[in-house]
């Protein structure tokens, strides 16, 4: 992946569309100003284009076609604008048209380094790990708002980056955020899932953080920008944390650089 450098763009919440929607453009980076707090710089947006609906080949999975998927999510949208819950790349590579990014936690659900990328952070054989939403626990992130307008346009976008293979399911989720409750979109992922890992040891961790790559770049390049990221927010979340503690003990590092 060429990592450019980004051009910046302030989307502070609370603000009014007309406030900042001309710095909002998709495919930028930038500096988020979540409830009044600065956030600093995310990693940039270059890169992930949306226009790509390609399962790269790979055989889709038995029973989860992914335009039906959209059809149904379409049609179960809540009314008015379209609000979605970033835990992993969305909170810094979100390329998705919004006017609001609110900080977000959703109950019942946990970020975990548990699913297989065979496309983005890794190949077939030798599959990645991307963080997934699972149950249990809570999450804290962001919630992204989308306007009306754009929402039907917005969402089959992120559906090309999201679920070319529909590995996800996704659910409408409530977000609690310092300005009330919302219900967004969430891609979360079961346990029965094929692309549901399992527990990894930590060997095998350290050998997929070490060598995975796909086509968005390295396991451990994604594992570090959301580490910094949710830095940036104010967020601890244990599980990262020890990753990144794991990484640095066997001396794997990256672009990220945390």
């Amino acid at each position: 992946m060429d990592e450019r450098s980004p051009a910046r763009a302030v989307c502070p919440a609370a603000r009014t569309a007309d406030g900042i929607a001309h710095r909002r453009q998709r495919g930028q980076g930038g500096e988020f100003d979540l409830d009044g707090a600065e956030a600093g710089d995310f990693a940039d947006n270059a890169g992930m284009s949306a226009d790509v609906f390609d399962d790269h080949g790979l055989p889709q999975l038995p029973g989860r076609d992914p335009q039906d998927l959209l059809e149904q999510t379409l049609a179960t949208r809540p009314e008015g604008d379209l609000w979605v819950f970033g835990y992993g790349s969305l909170i810094w590579r979100p390329e998705v048209s919004h006017d609001e990014v609110r900080s977000a936690r959703v109950w019942g659900w946990r970020r975990t380094l548990r699913m297989w990328s065979r496309i983005n952070r890794g190949i077939e054989q030798s599959p990645g790990l991307v963080f997934a939403l699972m149950a249990g626990g809570s999450c804290r992130g962001i919630a992204l708002r989308v306007p009306q307008r754009l929402a039907e346009r917005e969402l089959r976008l992120l559906w090309k980056r999201e679920m070319p293979r529909a590995v996800y399911d996704p659910r409408w989720l409530a977000c609690h955020t310092p300005q009330g409750v919302v219900r967004a979109l969430a891609f979360t992922l079961a346990p029965r899932s094929p692309s549901y890992t399992g527990e990894l040891d930590d060997a095998r961790l350290i050998d997929i953080l070490r060598t995975c790559r796909g086509r968005y770049g390295t396991t451990f390049d994604y594992v570090a920008r959301t580490a910094q990221a949710l830095r940036e927010l104010g967020i601890r979340d244990a599980e990262v944390e020890r990753i990144m503690r794991l990484a640095r003990l066997h001396r794997i590092d990256g672009p990220a650089g945390a």
